[in-house]
């Protein structure tokens, strides 16, 4: 049975709900086939550099995933967005929900300058548009916690070959009925979920 690592985080500054986190309870309660001999793992990590160093390579260590999917918001955003890499970088200006920033420029010293995801992204994009929810390629995860949870991962993955496929997926706020054109909470379930099935195939695969 392979085991998959759905990440969300929870509230920063900015934003005192974080809908990832609703994203990631939701999809671990959903029963689809294709995910019957997956187990999954929820996580919602605290919105800190300090849960990024300590308490992801913790989960990491605890379950030895061979998926890693994590969710994060993109506040600004209409669409959802499929993150391509993530750089060893942070931002400076940009506190996190402790209103701690990270010391030092880089996430994780000695490691390359960037590093880019290797899931299977077209097909990530193509199970996302099948659910009915419209996105975007991104190569940018920006220099804030999402981008070094995505760092520190593809770092992990590089070092020791686990896990075997990590990706990265920033959703919209969840729009109320008749709001906007983001998608509703319900729909984006259904992405994740899409999402997740995709990258457990191809974790088997490989």
């Amino acid at each position: 049975m392979a085991t998959a690592l759905v990440i969300g985080f929870d509230r920063f500054p900015g934003a005192p709900r974080n809908p990832s986190s609703d994203l990631v309870r939701a999809i671990a309660r959903r029963r689809r086939p294709a995910l019957a001999r997956v187990k999954i793992v929820p996580a919602v990590l605290p919105t800190t550099y300090v849960a990024v160093a300590n308490e992801l390579p913790a989960l990491l260590k605890r379950y030895d995933p061979d998926v890693v999917l994590l969710f994060g918001l993109a506040s600004r955003a209409d669409r959802v967005r499929i993150e391509s890499r993530a750089v060893n970088a942070a931002s400076a200006v940009h506190s996190d929900a402790a209103r701690a920033k990270l010391s030092g420029s880089q996430i994780v010293r000695g490691a390359p300058s960037e590093l880019r995801v290797q899931a299977p992204l077209g097909r990530l994009a193509a199970a996302i548009r099948g659910s009915g929810v419209s996105l975007r390629h991104s190569r940018d995860a920006g220099r804030y916690i999402c981008n070094a949870s995505l760092f520190t991962l593809l770092e992990s993955a590089r070092r020791s070959g686990r896990p075997k496929q990590i990706a990265f997926v920033h959703i919209p706020w969840p729009r109320a009925p008749g709001r906007s054109r983001r998608p509703p909470l319900r729909d984006l379930v259904r992405a994740g979920e899409a999402a997740l099935v995709a990258l457990t195939t191809a974790s088997k695969r490989g």
